[in-house]
């Protein structure tokens, strides 16, 4: 079978229509008609690559089409056409700026693949720059190297936010609205590379389309904002009546609330159901505990202190803020987002929802530290003294259950050591198990037979109410009616785990020890670890060893580019030919189906190891 069918068949990259020659080559064989085949199957390549290229150009401009058919977000519609853009131009960034008239300017308004702040940010005067160019002149223009064509007007602030993205090749297109230039459309790479006539073409219908989703969310906001006027005035005078119904209704519900022992997602459920819009409600530093905080920025929080200061409602932007403190020391804040404008007497069903939210979470404050001092010490002693007498029964006082199966997580973090407490506290306490703060890390005793599931849970969740990572390693305390005495192994388990984990660099993870596969032969005594690695790349690290080669480093960087010779060669800074003759010899040693996908996966888990254990031994 001629080798380049199969090539050809699984798509593989042109630097890979090289192997056949280089094998006859080395073989000693005349490579004349294997150079033909090669040549063949290069141009049969190239045409097919077109031909699908020019299948997604139609199918991204026609789905495009279809945005705008049923446009209901403008950014969306946006976004997609950027994406778009990026993804058939096949380059590293694709942006988009748009005219403000106010400013005589442009300013960025989408990006996707952009890694810079500065540059999202980044405003081009008429004229300056690429995107400034094509604005004024409404021309496309394209450049292969931004930084040594001297065609453009360079100016600090563009050049440097250009710089800090690493862009050099940039093609940007106008966005038209009849004669109107209103922005500009780009795609952009890291390397230069020209832009072909087709590229451009394809880069200005889809600025068609975007200036004409552009035009439409402006006539449809016009549209809206016109039925907005028109029942503006019957709005204001059934206004004053509703807010009287709806300050007595919250104020009787919110009492209720309390009496039955109702929690902060209650209060926020009426103040939303009274007021509308949605509710997020701040703990004292600033992260959610009902809602969501994405949409949240500085102004929010600068309002938040105005509200304690003032002891009343701050508006900002679209946002309603009241904030309640103790002794100076900030205890909530509910953020109501509403499209309606909030009258006063509103506003004081938000100030009673925060003054609401605050009580119940003082008091809950109180009753977990008390509780949590007394399960914090009971599993100190299941950890240090598990024969010490009445465990169980101080557990049973606790609505623990030692009898049963059960876990012991060992989660690692770092700072916010108060928060983090507070955290493992409340979730044992609602899961009917123990915790305990020590250092930088929190024990937690939970009741369950599944180690890995508890710790990935429990990972995920402290690292979110954190706000940095936390990893979590996890075991099985005992098996039951032993769970007492088996809280001490599990404990050093659960950290050598926990420790496994972050010398493998997956902080914010969580897992068991049987769950590390191979990596699990470091955290245990008396296991074959290099009789592991012999078996696996013996051969290989003895030639290393004699010869002083890379072969070892090349295995590991042709795995993590994917199988990729041309990137292995860019990565170890080497020329694919070398790659080649390395991973011939790589062959030679370890057999010819080294490549097969068990046998791949022994020898990857085996560089993983080997990478791991030295680690260890360094450090």
């Amino acid at each position: 079978m001629n080798p380049y069918l199969e090539l050809l068949a699984r798509e593989a990259s042109a630097v890979e229509f090289e192997g056949p020659v280089l094998q006859a080559r080395a073989a000693g064989l005349d490579t004349a008609e294997l150079e033909e085949d090669k040549v063949a199957a290069l141009k049969v390549r190239a045409m097919l690559r077109r031909r699908a290229r020019r299948e997604a150009e139609l199918s991204a401009l026609f789905d495009t089409a279809g945005d705008l058919a049923g446009l209901t977000d403008l950014d969306a519609v946006l976004a997609a056409i950027v994406q778009r853009a990026r993804r058939l131009l096949s380059t590293d960034i694709a942006y988009m700026t748009l005219h403000d008239p106010e400013r005589g300017d442009t300013y960025m308004r989408v990006t996707d693949g952009s890694i810079s702040a500065r540059f999202r940010r980044l405003r081009l005067a008429m004229g300056a720059g690429l995107g400034g160019l094509v604005a004024e002149s409404g021309t496309p223009y394209n450049t292969a190297d931004y930084f040594a064509d001297e065609r453009l007007r360079h100016t600090n602030t563009i050049d440097e936010a250009v710089h800090e993205e690493g862009l050099v090749a940039i093609l940007g297109v106008p966005l038209r609205l009849g004669t109107q230039v209103i922005g500009v459309l780009f795609a952009a790479n890291r390397s230069a590379r020209p832009f072909v006539q087709e590229e451009v073409a394809l880069l200005c219908s889809l600025a068609a389309h975007a200036a004409v989703a552009i035009d439409t969310a402006r006539l449809l906001q016009e549209t809206r904002s016109a039925l907005a006027e028109l029942s503006e005035a019957n709005s204001l005078i059934s206004a004053h009546s509703e807010a009287i119904e709806r300050a007595a209704d919250a104020h009787d519900r919110m009492t209720g609330l309390v009496l039955r022992g109702g929690g902060v997602e209650d209060v926020a459920a009426v103040v939303t159901e009274v007021l509308g819009g949605t509710v997020t409600v701040l703990d004292d530093e600033g992260r959610p505990l009902v809602g969501q905080a994405a949409d949240l920025d500085s102004g929010v929080f600068d309002a938040a202190r105005s509200s304690r200061a003032l002891g009343r409602t701050v508006k900002r932007g679209g946002a309603y803020v009241a904030s309640v403190d103790v002794g100076a020391a900030p205890v909530c804040t509910l953020v109501l987002r509403t499209e309606q404008q909030v009258a006063a007497a509103d506003q004081r069903i938000l100030e009673r929802g925060a003054i609401v939210t605050a009580l119940l979470l003082l008091f809950r404050r109180s009753v977990a530290e008390a509780e949590g001092r007394v399960r914090g010490e009971l599993l100190d002693d299941l950890i240090s003294r598990p024969d010490l007498a009445g465990l169980g029964e101080r557990a049973r006082r606790l609505g623990v259950d030692l009898d049963l199966p059960h876990v012991l997580v060992v989660a690692r973090h770092e700072g916010q050591r108060e928060r983090a407490a507070f955290w493992a506290s409340s979730h044992a306490a609602l899961a009917h198990g123990l915790a305990a703060a020590r250092g930088d890390e929190v024990v937690l005793l939970v009741p369950g037979e599944g180690p890995g599931a508890v710790a990935r849970r429990v990972a995920r969740e402290l690292s979110s109410s954190l706000g940095r990572p936390a990893t979590a390693g996890a075991a099985r305390a005992a098996a039951p009616g032993t769970a007492a005495s088996g809280v001490p192994d599990a404990y050093r388990e659960a950290q050598r785990c926990a420790d496994a984990l972050i010398a493998l660099g997956r902080a914010g993870d969580g897992a068991s020890a049987d769950e590390l596969g191979f990596v699990g032969l470091l955290m245990g005594e008396g296991r074959d670890v290099s009789g592991f690695l012999a078996s696996a790349l013996g051969p290989v690290l003895d030639y290393d060893g004699r010869r002083g080669t890379a072969l070892i480093r090349t295995l590991s960087a042709y795995f993590g580019a994917g199988g990729s010779l041309s990137r292995t060669a860019d990565t170890l800074h080497i020329h694919v030919n070398t790659v080649t003759q390395r991973l011939d010899r790589v062959a030679q040693l370890l057999g010819a189906d080294w490549q097969e996908p068990e046998r791949a996966l022994e020898i990857q888990l085996a560089l993983r190891l080997h990478r791991l254990r030295s680690h260890i031994t360094d450090a």
